[in-house]
């Protein structure tokens, strides 16, 4: 599993994976202004999960009209494998047709429908994907990791601070896990923001136009909380397999050219995606029952991530099962989550974490409606 990143400017694509931010549209329509009721819908067909969002735009944001998402643990027994298996499969074909169902409802016209690491990695994703076009009538696109990432980042510009000059955005998926470094000092701060916005265009650019951002690297590790669970399956005891997993991501990371930078950055500010990391902040924020409103947008220090997954080793795996905060559905994978997190906050401690309860399926949102010109980015 060797890490990837780009030898130049972006990753080619294959001919069979069409260009990187093309629309999959039922209905070829001009543009729409802001304030159109147009919808729009995004699902990410990950490895762990299947979730979609419809939405409209409103202003400079968008307000969601209708939601799925379903744990379909499309990856299993890929790690031993290379294959997608049969029941995954199963689940996620039935997955696929509620989506089908809620599209169909809404009458949505622009749609993109993406697949990420578990799709580009199984050596029957095609015949999967042509199968699911078949049988549900959807059409997936295998993206690239640095689409993904991309995207990941796109979400996440809301919550870019002004004062940021440096940016680490870190997306813990299921499979993998993307992390972009950005350089935000030439742009004015006023206009930080709606630059990352801006980036879902093209590749990742190194050598921007003056008052961009500047991508100084990016990486995607093809390990996330369920392929580095798997990993480590063997080891017993529940210490000893955190401290392996988060040792071993780590080595992933001498590729990535700012693990090997020492400087201690001004103006810094993480910015982390993932069920894991909404989850340590609602641990953190001792909620009873999850609230997004509270938990995205939070920011947290390294020292109080790393309170929460010394509770998380303490409660053991029966008590992280019973423990409300984490969930049933989580309460295998969160140890590896915690074992990512734990070494970015190792090689990069900061007093400004901000959690982030979005992700592709956003940065899909966003790319769509930017690229129509349904969003007035002057209120953002």
């Amino acid at each position: 599993m060797t890490p990837q990143r780009p030898a130049g400017a972006g990753t080619p694509l294959t001919p069979d994976q069409g260009p990187p931010d093309a629309v999959v549209r039922t209905s070829a329509k001009a543009p729409r202004h802001p304030g159109s009721e147009q919808l729009y819908a995004a699902l990410d067909l990950g490895t762990n999960s299947c979730r979609m969002l419809i939405a409209r735009p409103k202003g400079g944001q968008f307000e969601v009209v209708d939601s799925f998402s379903k744990a379909v643990e499309l990856g299993t027994g890929l790690e031993s494998s290379g294959l997608l298996s049969h029941r995954p499969m199963q689940r996620t074909l039935q997955a696929l047709r509620i989506c089908r169902s809620k599209l169909e409802r809404h009458n949505v016209r622009s749609m993109r429908l993406v697949a990420t690491e578990a799709c580009r990695r199984a050596r029957n994703s095609r015949e999967f994907i042509r199968r699911a076009q078949r049988e549900t009538g959807l059409k997936l696109d295998i993206i690239t990791a640095e689409e993904e990432a991309r995207l990941a980042v796109v979400s996440c510009a809301s919550l870019v601070a002004a004062d940021t000059e440096q940016l680490l955005v870190i997306d813990i998926g299921g499979g993998s896990t993307e992390l972009v470094w950005i350089d935000m000092s030439r742009v004015a701060p006023e206009a930080r923001r709606n630059a990352i916005l801006s980036m879902y265009q093209g590749a990742f650019n190194r050598d921007p136009l003056p008052g961009k951002p500047r991508v100084v690297d990016w990486i995607s590790v093809p390990l996330g909380v369920a392929t580095l669970k798997d990993y480590f399956a063997d080891v017993e005891d529940d210490a000893a397999r955190f401290a392996l997993m988060s040792w071993y991501f780590e080595e992933q990371l001498e590729a990535f050219t700012p693990y090997a930078d020492p400087t201690q950055h001004k103006a810094f500010q993480i910015i982390g995606t993932s069920g894991t990391i909404t989850t340590v902040a609602a641990s953190y924020l001792r909620l009873k029952r999850y609230d997004r409103n509270k938990v995205d947008g939070l920011v947290m220090n390294s020292t109080q991530v790393d309170s929460v997954i010394r509770e998380y080793l303490a409660l053991g795996p029966i008590g992280r099962r019973q423990d409300p905060r984490i969930g049933r559905e989580r309460h295998t994978q969160i140890m590896s989550g915690a074992a990512i997190l734990t070494a970015l906050m190792r090689v990069w401690p900061t007093e400004r974490m901000s959690v982030a309860d979005r992700g592709l399926r956003e940065g899909l949102l966003y790319a769509q409606m930017s690229g129509d010109g349904a969003l007035d980015l002057a209120q953002n």
